[in-house]
């Protein structure tokens, strides 16, 4: 059974247009997430180097908020990964909300591949 992870990165001030299209769009997602992507209706396409390629598609998205995928290829139908925009109006920051399953043990690796894929994020964006 995969357990579910939660993370909150805060970003800098910043668009919240501009996280939004990071995390929602194949061109943004190519900039962080992987090195090529392509979207076709709900289904997004990601792909790493030449060899690893993994489709997920979207099963849940409220624009300007949160994005939520499903592995095509994962067993469990009850699994996702979700990125979503939190803002505080008292700081004007915004936070942004990884939520994503992993096997047991491999909690720690899941997280860490989240913070590196964040920091990228961040550089890329100046986030």
């Amino acid at each position: 059974m995969k357990r579910k992870i939660h993370i909150e990165y805060p970003l800098n001030p910043s668009s919240g247009t501009v996280i939004w299209n990071a995390i929602s769009t194949p061109a943004g997602l190519e900039r962080w997430f992987a090195d090529k992507v392509t979207r076709t209706d709900k289904t997004f396409t990601f792909q790493w180097g030449k060899t690893e390629i993994r489709t997920a598609e979207i099963i849940n998205m409220r624009t300007e908020y949160f994005i939520r995928f499903h592995w095509t290829d994962e067993t469990k139908s009850k699994t996702y990964f979700e990125l979503k925009i939190q803002f505080n109006e008292l700081t004007t920051d915004h936070v942004l909300e990884v939520t994503d399953f992993a096997d047991p043990g491999e909690e720690e690796d899941a997280r860490e591949l989240w913070d590196s894929q964040i920091d990228t994020l961040r550089r890329v964006f100046g986030l």
